[in-house]
């Protein structure tokens, strides 16, 4: 059932106490030289404790509201909201994001009276706008009055550069500028595998569909920097440093435990997870993905020395331990689920 107007939503995020802002000024240093900002060359700092909810439900769009309710975030009354999925591909979850849980999100802000809503990604294994077109976005668009950006159609202003300082990128890498200008970013991502280097694909790595291939004029290939550089890992943890997510939603109803990101085994697991802290939320998916049987890659060692999550720890981004991960549920069978993911995520 839709949540009473009450009951919905109310984003910011919480578990570190911090409001929304309109850019990522607390993310990034705001000195530029040549169009280029640098990431803050100090750890930012990082909660002391993050809420993680699990919930088990079937059903996306009720598992999502369910979500969302259990989070109570505050604060998404009157601000600008940039909606980040995951269209790597137009495929059906979990390969991309899937339609009927993007409408559920697009009607729970609208349901908390949000300004606006934009819609916006970069494919990496698809043409953009055709994947966007074949998940319904378009459609979704005009049916809601929610603004889109395929920013592979971006000019060059649109692109803010990042400094290669304390980074692994060669040249620092591109972003684009509507996330930084939005009050809000909502990080809504899959639960997979990478069998290309990033060895899971969660709200981190989803992240890498807000930073240009090519930027209008510069010739240098971002994407490739990445995909052919021995620090893909740490440097897909890098680019998180640039914004702050209001909230993350990972939908595990579905997963890819091999394979990926566009295609692999498939198992259901039934499981939506809500926060706002990147590695919190990515340290509980890694979780679910050893439980369902995963790949070497993510199933052997300790999760905190996993590269994405070491990394995205030394940088501040979340909680550096599963002490500080405080789980939510809503039922016996969630709870189940926590219980089995604890002893996996050490």
């Amino acid at each position: 059932m839709p949540l009473q107007r009450r009951q919905v939503l109310r984003l910011a995020t919480l578990a570190t106490g911090a409001s929304l802002f309109p850019s990522a000024c607390r993310a990034i240093n705001s000195t530029v030289t040549d169009n280029k900002v640098t990431a803050q060359s100090s750890p930012l700092t990082p909660p002391q404790t993050s809420k993680v909810v699990l919930v088990y439900n079937e059903d996306r769009s009720a598992g999502t509201r369910q979500a969302l309710e259990l989070l109570q975030p505050t604060g998404l009354k009157g601000k600008t909201v940039f909606l980040k999925p995951n269209y790597n591909t137009g495929d059906p979850a979990p390969a991309a994001t899937d339609t009927q849980l993007l409408e559920t999100l697009i009607q729970e802000f609208q349901n908390a009276q949000v300004e606006q809503i934009t819609i916006g990604d970069r494919s990496g294994m698809a043409d953009t706008r055709q994947a966007m077109e074949q998940k319904g976005v378009f459609k979704l668009a005009e049916k809601y009055g929610v603004k889109t950006i395929v920013f592979d159609e971006m000019e060059a202003d649109q692109w803010q550069y990042i400094s290669a300082d304390g980074t692994h990128w060669q040249k620092g890498f591109a972003f684009a500028r509507p996330i930084l200008e939005s009050e809000a970013i909502i990080n809504t991502c899959c639960l997979k595998t990478h069998q290309y280097g990033g060895h899971f694909t969660l709200s981190l790595k989803n992240s890498v569909g807000m930073v240009a291939k090519y930027v209008p004029g510069d010739s240098f290939n971002y994407m490739g920097d990445l995909h052919s550089s021995a620090h893909q890992r740490l440097m897909i943890a890098e680019i998180n440093q640039v914004y702050q997510p209001s909230l993350v939603l990972l939908d595990g109803v579905e997963a890819f435990v091999n394979g990926g990101p566009a295609s692999g085994k498939k198992v259901r697991s039934n499981v939506i997870l809500a926060g706002v802290d990147r590695v919190a939320v990515d340290v509980v998916a890694i979780g679910l993905l050893r439980l369902l049987g995963t790949t070497n890659q993510v199933s052997n060692g300790s999760v905190w020395e996993l590269e994405q999550i070491k990394r995205a720890v030394e940088l501040g981004l979340g909680v550096s331990q599963t002490e500080q991960i405080e789980f939510i549920t809503p039922d016996a069978k969630s709870k189940d689920i926590v219980e089995q993911i604890r002893p996996l995520i050490i």
